[in-house]
């Protein structure tokens, strides 16, 4: 019976050894760099261009919602110079007047916030597909985000060469 403990025991250390070196050996062969997600975002040619046109857009609904407010401005001064049976009718007119302001503003603002947010979702999709390809080619195990990370080396950092791919990739398109 003490040899069969004895030779249980002596395989148990044998397996637990082979065990953990081949753990570490796969470990010490494991591949990883980091990215600076946010760098990626902000260096990224589409999310430049794509911040140029929401600022267009922005200074255009601006503008149509400086005109409204003008003319709720005419209004409000024509009221003031107008009798009782005159200012009634023209504070339907300027009531109505905001209510068009009011919608305007809100319906601008939804259109720019759905509008960005539909950008953004596609610029994420374009990183992510790049940052894919990128490790599959490289055979890296691991790409972490930098900014999950406590500590990190600058040499494991690839930012600078996904963000030539990406840029490089949506001249192209």
């Amino acid at each position: 019976m003490k040899t069969m403990n004895k030779l249980f025991i002596a395989i148990f250390i044998v397996m637990s050894v082979v065990f953990v070196s081949r753990k570490t050996a796969i470990a010490a062969e494991a591949s990883y760099v980091y990215v600076d997600v946010a760098v990626l975002f902000d260096e990224y040619q589409k999310t430049k261009d794509n911040d140029e046109v929401l600022k267009t857009l922005g200074e255009s609904k601006e503008k149509e919602r400086e005109t409204l407010v003008k003319d709720i401005r005419g209004l409000k001064d024509e009221l003031v110079l107008l009798n009782d049976d005159a200012k009634a009718q023209k504070q339907e007119q300027l009531d109505e007047k905001i209510r068009k302001l009011q919608d305007f503003d809100r319906d601008a603002k939804r259109e720019l916030g759905e509008r960005r947010n539909k950008l953004v979702r596609e610029i994420f999709k374009d990183i992510d597909d790049v940052v894919q390809r990128f490790g599959e080619r490289k055979g890296y195990d691991l790409i972490l985000n930098e900014r999950a990370l406590l500590y990190h080396n600058a040499k494991f950092d690839v930012t600078q060469e996904i963000l030539k791919e990406l840029n490089k990739g949506y001249k192209k398109s």
